[in-house]
């Protein structure tokens, strides 16, 4: 099952997360089948590619509670 959600890059203590395509059965920082976006929780950035995590989610990817907490409160549609 594919999953869409956050890996881990940066530092420790200054965290940076891409939103990422990924094998649910594979570890959290593990190689990605794409990039999606990213999110900085400590600037309160965030870029999302909604049309490839729209069309990714019609083919049966699914999304982590934090993903799509993110999704609907940036891009309501």
């Amino acid at each position: 099952m594919l999953k869409i959600r956050l890996k881990k890059v940066g530092r420790k203590k200054k965290a940076c997360y891409r939103i990422i395509l990924i094998d649910s059965r594979k570890k959290r920082d593990g190689k990605a089948i794409e990039k999606l976006g990213f999110y900085n929780p400590l600037t309160k950035q965030y870029k999302v590619d909604i049309i490839k995590v729209k069309q990714k989610i019609t083919e049966g990817a699914k999304l982590t509670k934090t993903v799509e907490n993110l999704i609907n409160k940036n891009y309501k549609s």
